[in-house]
């Protein structure tokens, strides 16, 4: 990845939440949610695919969510319930409004991986930050090559986006597996990292994007890399705890990264030596 394509945006204020109305809402699982968001007044800048915006819920404090696509020039993020702020943004309704700042951090860089086969690796809610980079390398099939998207999910009933994945089907390899199994279920059981082996794709020629918990990264990139991927050319999207967004706080420290303004993208030899790294 280049600097220029990756470097963090220049903003202004990046500690006032500007106000954003929710104006649509779909339930994708149990505890995931879409929405789409139009500024109520003054809009941010453009988000890339793999930078993310700090999302409040106000009164009650706010967190770091990737964004997950667009509606014409409105964002969408797609948030999971897992503490109090993400409830509060799940549960509210088309019409409530929440705060956004940002953009933050890096991106995909999309441009770069150009004339190369692309491999996607998604586990869980890291399906969301990769949404993105699909629709783009599958809306220009005429500047990339092959593309295999490898998608996991705890069980069916939580894979993300099923209308879609037909669709991309359609235009692309699409593998998908659960690690349990439900009554109906015919695809395969196991991790994510199994379908690495039958990406159809030239492994010395592909970038790989690869999102989801750190574990399962860190075996996909493994798996990628004996496969045949160029290290260099394996991105990852670091999470750690992103308060700020600007490096001012230091929460997200990771050795000599701060991964809301380094990251959260970053190449596999970037990734590799800080996930060893022991957390305070």
């Amino acid at each position: 990845m280049t600097a220029a394509a990756t470097a963090p945006p220049q903003f202004g204020n990046a500690a006032v939440p500007v106000p954003y109305r929710i104006v649509s809402r779909v339930a994708e699982t149990a505890d995931t949610v879409t929405v789409e968001l139009a500024p109520v007044a003054q809009a941010l800048p453009v988000f890339e695919p793999g930078r993310f915006a700090m999302i409040t819920a106000y009164g009650i404090g706010d967190v770091p969510i990737s964004l997950s696509g667009w509606h014409g020039n409105r964002p969408v993020h797609t948030i999971r319930a897992v503490g109090a702020v993400t409830r509060a943004l799940c549960q509210a309704a088309p019409g409530a409004v929440i705060g956004m700042r940002g953009p933050f951090g890096t991106t995909w860089d999309v441009s770069s991986a150009a004339g190369h086969d692309v491999i996607v690796v998604a586990g869980g809610i890291g399906l969301a930050p990769l949404r993105p980079v699909i629709r783009r390398v599958l809306a220009e099939p005429t500047a990339f090559g092959r593309v295999s998207v490898l998608v996991g999910a705890r069980e069916p009933a939580e894979m993300l986006y099923r209308d879609e994945l037909r669709r991309w089907a359609a235009r692309a390899q699409v593998e998908v597996i659960v690690d349990r199994a439900a009554d109906g279920w015919t695809g395969p059981v196991g991790l994510v990292t199994a379908l690495v082996a039958g990406a159809d794709v030239d492994p010395a020629a592909a970038v790989a994007f690869v999102c989801g918990p750190e574990v399962m990264m860190r075996s996909a990139a493994r798996a990628l890399i004996d496969r045949g991927v160029p290290a260099a050319a394996v991105r990852v999207s670091l999470e750690r705890d992103m308060r700020c967004g600007v490096g001012w706080c230091g929460h997200c420290q990771l050795g000599p990264l701060l991964i809301c303004r380094d990251g959260p993208v970053v190449n596999h030899p970037v990734a590799a030596p800080l996930w060893d790294v022991r957390e305070l």
